[in-house]
């Protein structure tokens, strides 16, 4: 256990999405919420499922939305983002996101994405007007949410090698990149390699402890580790399209690789 000096401690969240309290997921939260609080860092939780969070987007996210009136859901984030005028569970999400350094993400792979409770906080949450649209800064780049560091924690069925550059499955990186740059970088937010732990479904004693051990270096280098080196829409690389400049890449890169920068 590495413990922060004052100036080293953050504000992290941690956001958990499985329905069982006693699953390897809830036992994964609560071991990063303890291991991030004895290093003194100050942490809140989103246990989703606890919450009995609402995980559809509708009429009832927006409290001055007309019912006679034509639903034009970006629109009305935006204006009710902007006007302070969400429901109530969405804007102390918001909150919870503006407050903290880092955002941590556990939860089991299914099919191939995160559980629909997941999917529909993220749907609510990050708003036109908060996380992206015309009134902060661009996309992909220092956004919205710059300044925020994340990671996912992720318990997947398979074996690592179904997840590999040959694996069945496709690489890790290639599934997991709605989240990793669709979500945290398209938001400004910083993402780090993600944790997964392969061969979920029956677990023993001695890999969940092997398992904390490492999860718990990943915790302690939250803030030090090198993140996942996604290229800027500002940097250069892009044209007015957001098409990737001819010639830049490395030769030999292709699929999504192409948006990472070569070298880190």
């Amino acid at each position: 256990m590495i413990e922060a000096t004052p100036q080293q401690r953050k504000k992290i969240l941690v956001v958990s999405a499985h329905p069982e309290p006693r699953s390897l997921n809830a036992a994964l939260a609560t071991f990063a919420v303890e291991h991030l609080r004895a290093a003194g860092h100050e942490v809140r939780v989103s246990d989703l499922y606890a919450m009995k969070w609402k995980a559809e987007v509708d009429a009832d996210d927006f409290p001055d939305h007309v019912a006679d009136r034509r639903l034009d859901v970006l629109a009305a984030h935006e204006q009710a983002t902007l006007a302070d005028r969400l429901s109530p569970d969405v804007a102390a999400e918001q909150a919870k996101v503006r407050w903290s350094d880092a955002v941590v993400l556990q939860f089991p792979m299914w099919w191939f994405s995160v559980p629909a409770i997941l999917k529909g906080w993220i749907d609510r949450v990050f708003t036109n007007g908060f996380a992206h649209g015309p009134a902060v800064p661009p996309p992909y780049s220092e956004g919205a949410l710059a300044g925020r560091r994340a990671l996912v924690s992720v318990t997947i069925g398979a074996r690592e090698s179904a997840f590999s550059d040959r694996g069945i499955h496709g690489r890790l990186a290639d599934v997991l990149h709605p989240v990793q740059h669709g979500l945290f970088w398209f938001t400004g937010m910083t993402p780090l390699e993600p944790f997964a732990m392969y061969d979920a479904v029956d677990v023993s004693q001695d890999r969940f402890a092997a398992a904390r051990r490492e999860y718990g270096r990943r915790l302690e280098g939250l803030f030090t580790d090198e993140p996942v080196p996604f290229r800027s829409l500002v940097g250069g690389d892009y044209d007015h399209d957001m098409r990737l400049l001819p010639g830049v890449e490395a030769e030999g890169t292709s699929g999504l690789d192409l948006h990472v920068r070569p070298g880190g």
